[in-house]
């Protein structure tokens, strides 16, 4: 995707939920191909460390890095023809948190923060204190990067829907963890510390999904929730110049419940 125009350089940076990275792997790589983002965040790889497919990924033009679970949770960074310096995997503060949910690296100069965050259901009760209790230590970790010199995002599945714009017929949803008054009080939060939210910001007045849920024919009926996110630090947000959502992957056989979600930046 990259591509010099003038000296300005324009980078895509994706993200994508792929729900079992091997299991969808045809779907993961026809979607390389087709879109070719030069930086790609993946979670819920579903995969343990030497389960994840790496020569399939190298022989579609990226190298990556890596944080695998068995059976659950797991994220990774990839990148196109570039080097990743991988910053960190995990979160402070808590020594006793096993879950593969957070890794960083720096890429051409940009810190790429890539993190699922937890579901949190049934709420009220352990699953959505841990949920708290996590977000709660990405946002300390967060407040450490919002005004790096650096250019920073932090993308991935956030599990938030963040209003009720955010969701279809939020009714529904109100007593959900993804929806709950704590959960979107902790976003806010996070967004009080200057991020600035790329898809809302290039699509303030569209409803814009990520995910649609595999029943009730979701997909079909266009019943889906936003929360799938790309938070930008204000040096980033320079550069920003576009964002979609690849909608159609979602229709595609044997796919994820989630749709990549991207942006494009200008790099001089």
């Amino acid at each position: 995707m990259s591509r010099t125009c003038d000296l300005v350089l324009i980078m895509k940076i994706a993200t994508y939920n792929v729900n079992g990275v091997n299991g969808r792997l045809p779907v993961l790589l026809r979607w390389l191909e087709e879109s070719a983002p030069d930086i790609v965040c993946l979670q819920e790889l579903k995969a343990p460390q030497e389960k994840f497919p790496l020569q399939a990924i190298n022989d579609a033009g990226y190298n990556a890095i890596w944080h695998g679970q068995k059976s659950w949770n797991g994220v990774a960074i990839l990148a196109k023809n570039r080097e990743i310096q991988e910053l960190r995997r995990g979160l402070d503060g808590d020594d006793e948190d096993l879950q593969s949910r957070y890794i960083e690296a720096n890429i051409d100069g940009i810190i790429v923060g890539c993190l699922y965050l937890p579901n949190g259901n049934p709420a009220p009760g352990p699953k959505f204190d841990y949920k708290l209790g996590w977000f709660e230590r990405f946002r300390s970790h967060a407040e450490k990067l919002v005004n790096s010199e650096l250019p920073v995002v932090l993308c991935g599945d956030y599990n938030v829907i963040p209003t009720d714009f955010d969701v279809y017929k939020p009714e529904r949803w109100v007593e959900d963890a993804l929806f709950r008054p704590e959960t979107r009080e902790a976003f806010l939060g996070l967004m009080s510390q200057g991020w600035i939210d790329a898809i809302r910001t290039r699509y303030p007045d569209q409803k814009i999904y990520t995910f649609w849920d595999y029943f009730r024919n979701a997909y079909g009926r266009d019943a889906g929730l936003r929360i799938d996110h790309f938070l930008l630090n204000s040096q980033l947000a320079k550069q920003f110049k576009d964002a979609g959502v690849d909608k159609q992957v979602r229709g595609w056989e044997k796919t994820s419940d989630h749709a990549p979600v991207w942006i494009t930046i200008e790099k001089l």
